[in-house]
């Protein structure tokens, strides 16, 4: 309650433009349906959380309150402007691709992938910042369980950005967890096509117009593999509008501050297991693994900003050094 109270009054004391004190954060509501829970902000549409007919969850589309939509259409509407590559990359969504040998990160049934299923839903609960928890399966391909997680996601809209926090316990309630090292996972967004800082492949890679920065300064193709306490996408939208995602790390997790699978092509991931793919210490392969003991827990925090305006307009250094204060 008391973090939900100080993102509401974070919220409600945003200054925006020449400094005029910004309306209070509308309201977040929940609509619970048989297959996702949908969300409005201000009786606008949000998101939604979809949990039937996927492999996993995710949230989608991720919308602004004029509908801008800063994740990508794919795989679950066509759209003529998008490449149609990796099925997996949906919205906003967490997971890993190495769970006691596992992937649960790919969507691939000839290799085996596992899923992630909901088990429950804790609580929806509206209000200036919303909150939606949930409890989640992380299973193999044919149903057995590997572990728990439990899934609280807040929401706050301020007149610069929409914050959604995502805070994800796993639990080892089946037997120890070992989250191996791959560079494939873990908390992720795939953002909107245009906004991205290369297109096409080898030897028809072409420039984007988007910007992909990180707070330790690496930009663009180098900012894959990298710590850092975050990272931002940002770019034109056709109409000239500029908008951007940025993906923040708590300072709290484990391995602060994260490696980033941060792609070119419109992937920003932060990942705390996948050391050796990122550092490149093929001898190496276990370096990054994390075992969660019989009966442990993790938790990682993270907090995801839909802004307007690049990175250094939407002031997302020092959107980072706020979320840093929050115990």
């Amino acid at each position: 309650m008391k973090r939900i109270l100080s993102l509401a009054l974070f919220a409600a004391t945003v200054f925006w433009g020449r400094g005029a004190l910004a309306a209070p954060a509308p309201e977040v509501t929940f609509i619970r349906n048989p297959y996702h829970v949908r969300i409005e902000i201000g009786g606008a549409h949000f998101s939604d959380y979809l949990y039937a007919g996927w492999p996993k969850p995710c949230l989608y589309p991720i919308r602004d309150a004029d509908g801008t939509r800063y994740t990508r259409d794919h795989p679950f509407k066509k759209n003529a402007a998008e490449v149609p590559d990796h099925d997996w990359h949906r919205g906003v969504w967490f997971a890993h691709g190495a769970v006691n040998g596992h992937d649960l990160w790919r969507e691939i049934p000839e290799k085996k992938t596992g899923r992630i299923v909901l088990d429950q839903i804790l609580e929806t609960r509206p209000g200036p910042t919303g909150l939606l928890r949930v409890r989640q399966l992380w299973q193999t391909h044919d149903g057995k369980t590997l572990l728990t997680d439990e899934t609280a996601i807040r929401i706050t809209r301020t007149a610069a950005a929409t914050l959604l926090d995502y805070d994800v316990t796993l639990r080892a309630t089946h037997g120890p967890v070992t989250l191996g090292d791959t560079e494939e996972g873990t908390m992720a967004v795939r953002v909107n096509e245009h906004l991205r800082v290369t297109h096409g492949k080898n030897p028809n890679k072409r420039p984007g117009t988007g910007a992909l920065v990180n707070s330790a300064g690496d930009s663009g193709i180098p900012a894959w593999g990298k710590r850092a306490a975050w990272a931002d996408y940002s770019g034109p939208l056709p109409d000239g509008r500029v908008i951007g995602i940025a993906l923040l790390e708590h300072p709290q997790n484990f391995r602060h501050p994260t490696w980033w699978h941060a792609r070119d092509y419109g992937l920003l991931s932060a990942n705390p297991f996948g050391r050796h793919d990122f550092e490149k210490l093929k001898d190496q392969p276990t370096l990054g693994d994390h075992v969660i003991p019989a009966g442990g827990a993790l938790t990682l925090r993270y907090r995801l900003v839909f802004h307007r305006g690049d990175t250094a307009s939407a002031n997302i250094a020092g959107t980072f050094a706020a979320y840093a204060a929050e115990k």
